[in-house]
């Protein structure tokens, strides 16, 4: 009996994991919605030393980058999700 207690089906290990994944893709959107607000975007000292620095669109495009990326797997992932079967 302890034996089948043990065992556990594939969709039971893969929760953990995809609730990591959307907890780690949801930081991520909102570090690429902070981000524009968190530099002043018209002095460049404010970002110079950022990872992707010493440029404007270096500093966003390693900070929001992931989070548009997340943004789109989350929305490629909704459309499978919901999208009638055939």
């Amino acid at each position: 009996m302890i034996g089948a207690a043990l065992v556990l089906g594939v969709a039971d290990m893969r929760r953990p994991g995809l609730v990591l994944v959307g907890i780690v893709g949801l930081y991520l959107i909102g570090r690429a919605v902070a981000e524009p607000f968190g530099i002043d975007l018209a002095d460049q000292a404010s970002y110079e030393n950022d990872w992707g620095g010493p440029s404007l669109a270096g500093v966003l495009a390693v900070h929001c980058g992931p989070g548009l990326i997340a943004v789109a797997l989350f929305v490629a992932t909704l459309h499978w999700w919901v999208a009638p079967r055939r």
